[in-house]
């Protein structure tokens, strides 16, 4: 929750400071994207999509044109199509800065070239396939580690496999094994009772993880310097940084 109301902060923050009419350039390859959805041209809009389109975790992401156009009627359903035609270029999108353009307060991301970064809906589909597919991870994983609101996302340094999950009511779970092992045996390691902290508006962000004098932290970098791993875990003792590893992101 935390990280929705971060995110939600930061779009009227901007939004704020936006307040003006797209530039003409951009309200053309927006009435465009509006006029493919009104028509249907399923195929029209995959050629505007910047791949992959990240759905929300475990939904896996759509990886080129072809699924895209075979999962449209997933994401696409009546509730969002009505939102997107009933648009106005001049007034229902608005841009800021580097972030692209949105519709609304962030419906729809669109980068100042044309390609559409994401889509922050959910049809009543993806809310049950979400439902069907956090069922089948709390089958798959070990027993201690079976009860959580939401996965939130695996990722795998040299040396550990980590996991975090929501329990529900801002409280995260770190689970970690030894990076060949499989989430079905026992963690090494869990800690519960962590805490989302963001970083900044660029939407870097990470999760803190105490346990006695040791802090685990693990850094989701998602705006970095050129060469920035996406992710990275630092533990410290004592204040005093024990270790520290670049991390890939396996799911999220």
């Amino acid at each position: 929750m935390k990280k929705l109301i971060y995110i939600t902060l930061v779009i009227f923050s901007f939004t704020n400071v936006s307040g003006q009419e797209l530039k003409k350039e951009y309200q053309k390859f927006i009435k465009t994207f509006i006029d493919n959805v009104r028509g249907e041209k399923k195929e029209a809009i995959a050629n505007m999509i910047s791949y992959p389109l990240k759905r929300e975790n475990p939904i896996p992401a759509i990886k080129n044109k072809t699924e895209f156009v075979k999962r449209y009627s997933e994401i696409f359903d009546a509730d969002l199509k009505k939102e997107i035609t009933s648009s106005k270029p001049n007034k229902d999108w608005s841009e800021l800065g580097w972030r692209g353009i949105m519709l609304n307060n962030g419906t729809i991301w669109i980068d100042t070239d044309g390609k559409l970064t994401s889509i922050n809906y959910q049809s009543k589909f993806e809310k049950d396939l979400k439902t069907k597919l956090v069922s089948s991870q709390k089958q798959n994983v070990h027993s201690s580690i079976a009860e959580f609101k939401s996965p939130v996302c695996v990722l795998e340094t040299s040396k550990f496999k980590i996991r975090i999950d929501d329990l529900g009511n801002d409280n995260y779970r770190y689970a970690s094994w030894s990076v060949k092992q499989k989430m079905s045996e026992k963690p090494d390691l869990i800690i519960e009772t962590g805490k989302f902290i963001a970083d900044g508006t660029g939407g870097n962000h990470s999760y803190e993880f105490k346990k006695g004098n040791y802090i685990y932290t693990c850094d989701i970098i998602v705006l970095g310097e050129k060469g920035s791993p996406p992710a990275r875990l630092i533990i410290t003792q004592n204040g005093k940084e024990i270790l520290s590893q670049n991390a890939k992101i396996v799911s999220r």
